[in-house]
């Protein structure tokens, strides 16, 4: 049978017929380069999509970053942010919260009023904490 009889009993063109001769099937293309994301996901777990795809042309592939990111998306390989910054806060605990005395305090002298914050400062190896309080009518501050 030749090749014009069995694309008319099979209905498609015979440009067609070639074509899908000379691509590659549609899960094959990706096969090296999934391949290739995965053992630079595995050095670099923290790498995401623009890291990848820089990595990837420095190891020779020619691709772009919208099919980086769908592989990485298909594979779940997309990293995971870290936190900058900690919370410290816990507005959700089931403490007594005191209530605010100080808007109705008229004050007329001096160590009447007090008033102490606290707040964290992040160091490259640790957290600090500064604590400041305020002791007097006019707001000087004493640390």
């Amino acid at each position: 049978m030749s090749v014009a009889e069995m694309c008319a009993l099979a209905q498609v063109s015979r440009a067609g017929y070639y074509r899908f001769l000379t691509t590659p099937a549609a899960g094959d293309k990706d096969v090296d380069l999934r391949d290739a994301i995965q053992r630079i996901a595995l050095e670099f777990p923290t790498y995401g999509r623009p890291r990848m795809t820089a990595e990837l042309h420095r190891r020779g592939w020619q691709v772009g970053p919208n099919r980086v990111y769908r592989i990485l998306r298909e594979d779940n390989l997309l990293c995971l942010r870290k936190r900058k910054f900690v919370v410290t806060t816990d507005s959700a605990h089931n403490r007594k919260v005191y209530p605010n005395l100080a808007p109705n305090l008229v004050l007329t002298g001096m160590d009447q009023l007090w008033v102490a914050d606290i707040t964290y400062i992040r160091l490259r190896v640790e957290f600090v904490f500064l604590a400041v309080r305020c002791a007097d009518q006019r707001g000087s501050q004493n640390a």
